[in-house]
């Protein structure tokens, strides 16, 4: 399954500005909420997911993971939301630790390897289904691609997407720390102070505010945050064990990488491309357009929605 040709998708004339593409498909994007049904999985380390499902009978079920500071009520994650029930899947969507509107239990949260929390989703729902398929956006694509190279044949999962996904963590906080994306590390370190701030105050012995506001970038913040929180020695101990980019050569499912080639988070370490050349098992598709998680079609739908359900449909038949 090799390096493939550039698709033929032709964005909007104002998509093709990747940070407008970016920033409008989501933050101003307006999608209908999928009619979902909330279900609690409980954790064996005592924590919990939330995880917004949509159940019409199908006996095919599609896992969805969101990105860094995400939840199931972003565009990107209703509009595929949608477009698999149309085509006849059961959609089981992963509100990460903390992000599911209702703070998690436990000091630490989630993060870009946090893979276990993947098993525990796939050990309640995939008994129930006879296909098993799976979508990662961003660091959720990061954490499936880690996943099913960490299982390889014994992986439940039958076929794989990961879209946008920053497989080389510590390539892409340090394209992030550049000039031109600071408006995105500027965001993101406003909404990840919010939860820093509960678990303060949760664990005071454990977390500390103290600091924060001198942080400006993703090494900043995991060497005082993540990688404490998680068992890493610092930031760079972080990337470097939660890569997905060091996961991929066991990957032994069809799996299909999506990153547009203007993607502003993305460096070109983050597209493998020699390695899909000689993969049997992996895909990468790289568009010129689509942005970070963008990809808006001309006629308003979303491409990658498209290409997701082609994909899993060629892989599975």
């Amino acid at each position: 399954m090799p390096l493939l040709p550039e698709p033929s998708y032709t964005p909007p004339f104002w998509a093709r500005n990747p940070h407008i593409h970016t920033i409008v498909e989501g933050k101003f994007r307006s999608i209908p909420r999928p009619d979902w049904t909330r279900q609690r999985i409980e954790l064996p380390d005592g924590d919990f997911l939330d995880v917004d499902r949509l159940v019409s009978g199908h006996d095919r079920l599609c896992i969805v993971l969101h990105g860094l500071e995400g939840s199931t009520e972003r565009p990107y994650m209703r509009t595929l939301a949608h477009a698999l029930k149309n085509a006849g899947w059961d959609v089981a969507a992963v509100n990460f630790r903390g992000c599911s509107g209702e703070t998690n239990r436990m000091a630490r949260s989630y993060h870009s390897g946090a893979t276990k929390d993947v098993v525990s989703v796939l050990d309640q729902m995939a008994p129930s289904y006879s296909t098993v398929a799976a979508v990662g956006f961003s660091l959720g694509g990061n954490v499936l691609l880690k996943h099913m190279g960490e299982t390889g044949d014994a992986n439940r999962v039958d076929a794989a997407v990961a879209i946008s996904v920053p497989c080389d963590l510590r390539a892409g906080a340090m394209q992030l720390a550049t000039r031109a994306n600071w408006i995105y590390m500027w965001n993101f370190l406003r909404s990840l102070r919010t939860k820093i701030e509960i678990k303060a105050v949760m664990f005071p012995e454990l977390v500390s505010m103290e600091g924060y506001d001198e942080l400006r970038t993703f090494k900043d913040f995991d060497d005082a945050y993540t990688a404490p929180l998680h068992g890493f020695r610092d930031a760079e101990h972080y990337w470097s064990a939660c890569s997905s980019l060091g996961y991929l050569h066991a990957i032994r499912r069809p799996t299909l990488i999506l990153n547009a080639l203007d993607d502003p988070f993305l460096p070109d370490a983050c597209y493998p491309r020699e390695l899909a050349r000689s993969s049997d098992t992996i895909s990468l598709e790289i568009p010129r357009f689509g942005g970070h998680v963008g990809f808006r079609d001309a006629d308003g739908s979303t491409w990658s929605d498209t290409r997701v359900i082609s994909f899993l449909e060629t892989a599975l038949s």
